[in-house]
């Protein structure tokens, strides 16, 4: 773009000197053609003159008035086949140059005005141009290296899902088994009974888990659900693993029905993951609130605890893999809520409230059936 710029200044200078070649030119012209009695060779000047063609330039009386112009391509004219819109467009050319300060050359009861010839005026943009095709080259760049890059996070986090499944199974097929067994053995006994169904009951939730994961990197089957009941479902759930002091604030399920379209093993896994990193952001006590809103052709869920808050340097790290705050915490869990809301429901999850000592609210929004 230097180099160019660089040539676009030489040719200015070019041309200024055949200006300046022009102007004394013309003055020789008319020095020499002033006596008719003399004959003088005067084809070294018109030569010049001819030179000049790929030069805009504008004749003018000297009261301003266009009289003829040349070098404007197909605007050109021929002294008496002008257009009106053309002459109208070279007036106020001229009137530009005059603006911009162009000194004329002037002639014979005339003044003739120069400008820039077009390959100067495109040498001119043509670092413009350059910038412009480097930039898009750079963001194109930029958009196949970032679409590779979560190709790649894609392929891992599937494997990685599926491989959980699949190393989940075969334990869980033997526990059931044997609780089955216990079950049988141990049929008169109503306190292992008791104890055996409590197990078999936390079983089929492990196998729900391996379930979600083993759907991770498939087509999700969506259908529509009532968005109480799947919200009750969930706090039904946590709020028996939940401490005492712990309330929970959730919306009536016997509320007029909104649908919304989910896979409700991953929906409840989204709702679950929020709600198990409320209980361990209020270390025991405190209020868990959800509500429903509605916002045109979408339906927004508001998770929010009043717990310790999050940093405001945080906010926007909480959904990136590997982020987290906990001891013992692995960056996961959010990182796959955003996965599931975004890619699999077709949604949004954010950080929509969060003060430090006061709480957080996570906002869900899904597309309403």
């Amino acid at each position: 773009m230097w180099y160019t710029n660089r040539l676009a200044n030489q040719l200015a200078e070019v041309e200024q000197h055949f200006v300046e070649l022009y102007k004394l030119s013309v003055e020789e012209i008319e020095e020499l053609t002033s006596d008719a009695d003399l004959q003088l060779d005067v084809t070294f000047q018109t030569e010049v003159l001819k030179q000049m063609e790929t030069v805009p330039r504008i004749t003018t009386d000297m009261n301003g008035h266009v009289v003829y112009w040349a070098g404007f391509g197909s605007r050109d004219n021929d002294a008496f086949g002008e257009r009106y819109e053309d002459s109208v467009y070279i007036q106020r050319v001229v009137e530009s140059w005059i603006e911009e300060g162009r000194v004329p050359v002037r002639g014979y009861a005339q003044l003739q005005y120069f400008g820039e010839s077009r390959l100067l005026r495109q040498l001119r943009f043509f670092p413009i141009v350059q910038a412009i095709l480097i930039g898009t080259f750079i963001f194109l760049g930029y958009l196949g290296i970032n679409q590779a890059r979560r190709a790649e996070q894609n392929r891992v986090w599937v494997g990685m899902a599926k491989e959980t499944a699949h190393q989940l199974g075969t334990p869980i097929s033997a526990i059931m088994g044997w609780v089955e067994h216990l079950k049988v053995m141990y049929a008169e006994d109503a306190e292992i009974l008791e104890v055996s169904n409590e197990l078999s009951h936390d079983v089929d939730r492990l196998s729900m888990v391996a379930n979600r994961f083993s759907k991770i990197g498939a087509t999700p089957e969506l259908e529509p659900v009532n968005v109480y009941a799947e919200l009750e479902k969930c706090r039904e759930y946590m709020a028996k693993r939940a401490p005492r002091k712990v309330s929970f604030d959730f919306p009536d399920p016997a509320s007029p029905p909104i649908k919304i379209a989910i896979n409700p093993l991953l929906f409840d896994w989204v709702i679950e993951n929020l709600l198990r990193n409320a209980l361990d952001a209020m270390d025991g006590t405190g209020r868990i609130t959800g509500r429903v809103r509605e916002a045109e052709n979408m339906v927004l869920i508001d998770i929010t605890d009043t717990g310790g808050g999050i940093a405001p340097k945080n906010v926007r790290k909480v959904f990136n893999p590997g982020f987290t705050t906990k001891k013992r915490g692995w960056g996961l869990g959010l990182s796959l809520v955003k996965r599931i809301v975004e890619e699999y429901h077709r949604g949004r999850i954010n950080v929509s409230y969060s003060e430090i000592g006061v709480g957080t609210t996570f906002t869900i929004a899904l597309p309403r059936v």
